[in-house]
C-alpha cells in the first residue's frame, strides 16, 4: 500500500514494521502478565486429539486453494507459507526441508535488510 501512495516512505515503514516485530518478543510477555491471572498462565493445554498426517498434508493445499479463489492478492504470500508447511509435514524432502528451516532463512533475511536499507537511500 505504501509503495502506491507513499513510495519515498516504504524504507522507513518497512523498518519500523520490522522492528516492530523484532521487538514482540519483548512488549508481549508484560502485556500478557498483565491481562491474565496467575492461574490462567498455569493452564496447561493438553490436545483433543492426534491429527493424521493426511490431514497435515490437506490442509494447506485446501488452505491455499480457498485464498487463491477468495483473496487472489493474498495467494503468493500465504502460498509460501503453505508450501513451507507442506514440505515439513510430507516428510519426503528431508534435506530440502532443513535446509529451509535453517541456513536458508539467515540468507533471506541479510538480503531482506540489506533490500530494506537500500530503500532508505
Amino acid at each position: 500500500l505504501s509503495g502506491k501512495l507513499a513510495p519515498e516512505l516504504l524504507g522507513a515503514i518497512a523498518v519500523a514494521a520490522y522492528s516492530y516485530m523484532a521487538l514482540v518478543p519483548l512488549i508481549q510477555p508484560p502485556i500478557m502478565k498483565a491481562l491474565t491471572t496467575e492461574k490462567e498462565r498455569k493452564i496447561r493445554m493438553v490436545q483433543l486429539r492426534t491429527v493424521s498426517k493426511r490431514e497435515k498434508i490437506l490442509f494447506p493445499a485446501v488452505l491455499l486453494l480457498l485464498v487463491a479463489l477468495l483473496l487472489p492478492d493474498a495467494a503468493p504470500l500465504l502460498g509460501m507459507f503453505c508450501f513451507g508447511n507442506l514440505m515439513r509435514e510430507s516428510g519426503v524432502v528431508e534435506r530440502l526441508s532443513d535446509t529451509v528451516q535453517n541456513g536458508l532463512i539467515n540468507i533471506v533475511t541479510i538480503f531482506l535488510g540489506l533490500s530494506v536499507g537500500a530503500k532508505l537511500v
